[in-house]
């Protein structure tokens, strides 16, 4: 073969190994290219989907507070600015945002507005708790918003009642363990096993199940107020008298 030849069967080799490694290298990183600005409403509901759905916090629907609304939904874009969402934290981005009203933010982060979907893509939310959201975030950023009461109008006093949100929180969270004595529980509606723990007293009980005993942990695991755990406490004693 003459040399000629030599020197261009070699390049055409290396110009198709340089063109073959560069297909497998596109590939392989297919996919992982997102521009985050041009992110649709579809594709951001898509990415907050399962969050949306289950992880807001172990709260009864309806009494998350803003805090949990944004660890569990909201912060899956603003604490890193996704799809130019106002950062966390971040004065500059919040104000302007800020100087437009309380109404407007609440109307856009109840309807949606530009890549973020309604309820930023967490349908089972309450508007109250999306409003706590919008005041936790936004005073974050500078502002003096008001967090809506948990328990509606009554605030404090509803939020306290055991007849309401105490047994929303013994459905969601008590029951695993209370509805059949797990772990040495005192059993729902079991009157010997709840006298013997009463002799302390109402507030003694309370106590000990905020800090936690024995398999329980501090709140029987329930990540509200500390009012709103007691009315689980009492709703259960007021059962098993």
């Amino acid at each position: 073969m003459a040399p000629g030849q030599i020197v261009k069967v070699l390049v055409s080799v290396v110009v198709f190994l340089v063109v073959a490694i560069w297909l497998l290298a596109k590939l392989a990183t297919s996919g992982f290219n997102v521009d985050a600005e041009v992110m649709t409403k579809e594709a951001v509901a898509a990415r907050l989907k399962p969050v949306g759905e289950s992880k807001a916090s172990d709260a009864p629907p309806g009494m998350r507070t803003g805090e949990q609304v944004y660890k569990g939904i909201c912060m899956s874009c603003h604490a890193t600015g996704l799809a130019g969402s106002p950062k966390f934290g971040d004065a500059g981005a919040w104000g302007p945002r800020i100087a437009k009203g309380w109404d407007m933010l609440v109307n856009h982060a109840l309807h949606g507005f530009n890549a973020m979907p309604a309820k930023g893509g967490a349908t089972d939310l309450s508007d109250d708790e999306v409003k706590r959201a919008v005041a936790y975030m936004g005073n974050a950023g500078g502002a003096k918003f008001t967090e809506p009461p948990i328990g509606g109008a009554g605030g404090a006093a509803a939020a306290a009642d055991p007849a309401v949100v105490g047994k929303k929180i013994y459905d969601s969270v008590c029951v695993a363990c209370h509805a059949a004595g797990l772990a040495g529980a005192p059993k729902f509606g079991d009157k010997a096993a709840w006298a013997a723990r009463l002799k302390p007293g109402m507030d003694e009980v309370v106590k000990i199940a905020t800090k936690g005993l024995n398999a329980m942990p501090p709140k029987g695991g329930y990540t509200g107020s500390d009012a709103e755990f007691r009315s689980a406490i009492e709703y259960m004693v007021n059962n098993s008298k």
